[in-house]
């Protein structure tokens, strides 16, 4: 085998890679993002059957710096800076919007809820002009984190917190004891107030939020994710 003959031969082969790399190239297989199937959890494991009450979402978010920020379910509504508040204004009509005085309480009381401490707290506002109305003369805050504030002595004093009805693990019969004996001797978070809405199970390891009402079962959303339960 001549030199010649040897130079030519490994030129031929490295042609021959580089042909091979670039068909190589052209045949990468394009594919679609991953998505891999959920984990599943274990029914029967605790649950949380807390009262569900029949007002409107209300949630407070608060930065590092001290700001404040009030939201309803589906929007914020205001800012609250030192000794001032900033109202969002309507997308129609320009009005502010204040999701049943929700902003305004919280702004009133914004000392107060600052211990709630830095992060997004969320709950339900309800009374006086609010659903139900519950018989109160007054509209109040209950935090859904049972869990994180239903000690009275680490609670804001102007917050209330959903009743806990029950916890264990997951039991259909159960669920439905706590509901029965809830029409009976009716609300927990209004004593004396006879027409409750329902219940809300928290599964703790799913983290989801499940609900039961007495009227329109059959009806609504279903299921909930179970995020807002963090704060």
């Amino acid at each position: 085998f001549s030199w010649e003959g040897k130079k030519n031969c490994c030129k031929a082969e490295g042609l021959f890679l580089s042909w091979r790399a670039e068909a190589q190239a052209h045949m990468t297989i394009q594919f679609p993002e991953f998505e891999g199937f959920m984990k599943i959890g274990r029914l029967s494991r605790e649950i949380i059957v807390t009262e569900k009450i029949d007002g409107t979402n209300g949630q407070i978010q608060i930065n590092e710096d001290g700001r404040m920020f009030i939201g309803s379910r589906s929007q914020w509504i205001a800012e609250i800076v030192g000794d001032q508040v900033n109202y969002a204004a309507h997308a129609k009509s320009g009005k502010p919007v204040d999701n049943h005085g929700f902003a305004g309480w919280c702004f009133s009381n914004r000392d107060e809820l600052q211990k709630l401490g830095i992060g997004r707290h969320f709950g339900e506002w309800w009374g006086a002009g609010i659903q139900r109305g519950y018989g109160l003369s007054e509209k109040r805050w209950s935090l859904f984190n049972i869990s994180k504030w239903a000690d009275d002595s680490i609670r804001p004093k102007c917050c209330h917190v959903v009743p806990q009805l029950w916890a264990g693990d997951f039991d259909t019969p159960s669920i439905f004891a706590v509901m029965s004996a809830l029409g009976e001797h009716g609300s927990r978070a209004a004593p004396g107030f006879m027409n409750p809405e329902g219940v809300v199970i928290f599964h703790a390891q799913a983290h989801v939020l499940l609900k039961k009402t007495f009227e329109k079962d059959d009806a609504g959303k279903g299921r909930e994710q179970i995020a807002p339960m963090s704060a």
